[in-house]
């Protein structure tokens, strides 16, 4: 059995469930193919004071066996908003004694990082000192937001250059990363994963029953959701408005982040207040619920790797209407799974109302995520690391 030790500040903990899931669902499906030992550093940042959320994340910092996966949570020294330039070799100071500890104990074959920045300068250092290759996965936001910062795309480009292998979840964002200068001969697409017995189509006027229980949504009218972190990337502001067009619609947004208090202003200035309903963050078995009682599911984000919420909605049947960035056309490639508009009020509002008029069985909206599964992205992501060995 070969031994990987990855490095992972998207992964989730007792105060953040959901923060990168599906970094989590990729490690554990891996673990379980029995071929390879899953080690995860998840660094946790925390400021000199921890108060607030992070006093909280504080009690989160628990090291141990989770699914499969040998989880450990060491803590770094973080400044909020201004620590950029600094987490990399913040998180080596953290974890690499517990690298080289676990390391001799029982050696690893190699190491990799979740997340391009600050995770792969980190991993790349980590790997230098074990003698051990490197890999690299992107995501989306890691490119698009720090590949464009230049203190941090030095670190990118110097670590990519000591990787012996990248990955991308989707071949727009393959192109994204050699724009900002990483090697294209490197870059492996590497497509995510989905829970298929979770997130399939379930009765929607059951779903929307449940929904109106637990939550208090309206049953009557159209119902749309929006899956994602409240930030003004995901755009939702731009669906509260396309919302005021559609007066029997109700819409949920799922999510939590800073954005909220802007967007509960909004609905309440457009006279939307009791048809957009906030459901923050909710577990893997409240989701697909969400996903199934809705018509559409709309995210016009600034930009995407290949967004899990979207491969989520298309696996309980609902079609998506979404913007041009990332892997969205890698997904939406019939009017089956959707619409890709513009990012502005009167293309969503066009694109919603196609997809409503459309009425798509749930089933053909599944067919379109059919291919997705974490055995299969487990499967590729095991041959990957093999070939990076040979």
């Amino acid at each position: 059995m070969k031994r990987v030790l990855s490095i992972a500040t998207l992964f989730p903990n007792a105060h953040q469930p959901r923060f990168g899931t599906f970094v989590a669902r990729q490690m554990e499906a891996l673990a379980k193919r029995d071929d390879w030992d899953v080690h995860v550093i998840n660094p946790l940042g925390m400021p000199p004071v921890a108060m607030g959320r992070y006093a909280r994340l504080l009690d989160a910092a628990i090291s141990g066996r989770e699914n499969g996966v040998n989880v450990h949570r060491p803590r770094f020294t973080l400044i909020p908003a201004v620590g950029g330039p600094f987490n990399p070799a913040m998180i080596v100071r953290a974890a690499l004694p517990l690298a080289r500890r676990l390391h001799a104990i029982h050696p690893f074959d190699l190491v990799d990082a979740q997340f391009f920045y600050p995770d792969g300068p980190a991993a790349a250092r980590i790997a230098e000192e074990l003698g051990l290759p490197l890999s690299i996965k992107a995501r989306g936001a890691d490119i698009s937001l720090w590949g464009h910062k230049a203190y941090a795309n030095r670190k990118m480009r110097a670590a990519a250059a000591q990787a012996k292998g990248l990955l991308a979840v989707s071949e727009a964002l393959k192109r994204d990363m050699v724009a900002i200068g990483l090697p294209e001969e490197k870059i492996t697409v590497h497509y995510t994963g989905l829970d298929q017995q979770r997130f399939r189509p379930q009765d929607r006027a059951r779903s929307r029953a449940a929904l109106a229980r637990d939550h208090g949504v309206p049953i009557e009218g159209p119902l749309l959701a929006s899956v994602g972190a409240l930030i003004p990337r995901k755009g939702q502001h731009f669906v509260i408005e396309a919302l005021a067009e559609l007066p029997d619609a109700q819409l949920v947004l799922v999510g939590e982040g800073p954005d909220e208090s802007d967007l509960r202003a909004l609905a309440a200035m457009k006279g939307l207040a009791g048809r957009v309903h906030f459901l923050g963050s909710l577990n893997h078995d409240g989701l697909p619920k969400v996903l199934s009682a809705a018509e559409a599911m709309v995210l016009p984000s600034a930009s995407e790797g290949l967004a899990n919420a979207w491969v989520e909605a298309l696996a309980c049947g609902t079609p998506l209407v979404i913007t041009d960035v990332g892997g969205a056309r890698e997904l939406v490639t019939s009017d089956t799974a959707g619409r890709i508009v513009a990012r502005e009020t009167p293309a969503i509002l066009q694109g919603i109302g196609e997809v409503l008029a459309a009425n798509y069985a749930p089933a053909d909206v599944a067919q379109c995520a059919a291919r997705f599964s974490w055995d299969n992205n487990a499967a590729a992501l095991g041959e990957y690391y093999e070939r990076l060995l040979a």
